[in-house]
């Protein structure tokens, strides 16, 4: 008896799977025609911006430190300091 149920799960459990994997790969086909930071419309849950934390101070304001940022070579320079680096 349950080897003959056996297929039968087992055909079902792969149709579900298969099913699920379409739906996923069919939201990464939507989300890759809009532009990269375009919310989905449908999809915000609050309607408001986020703000990651580091960026708060302990009253929960944004802070007014300068922030550190990192360039590497590559990156879109002046021509001045590309000049540089080729020396």
């Amino acid at each position: 008896m349950l080897s003959s149920l056996f297929p039968l799960i087992y055909g079902l459990v792969f149709i579900v799977l298969l099913w699920q994997a379409f739906q996923v790969m069919g939201r990464g086909f939507s989300a890759a025609g809009r532009p990269f930071g375009t919310p989905d419309p449908g999809k915000d849950r609050t309607g408001k911006v986020t703000i990651h934390p580091e960026l708060l101070d302990g009253d929960g304001r944004l802070t007014e430190e300068d922030l550190l940022t990192v360039r590497f070579s590559g990156d879109e320079e002046s021509g001045e300091s590309s000049a540089r680096s080729g020396e």
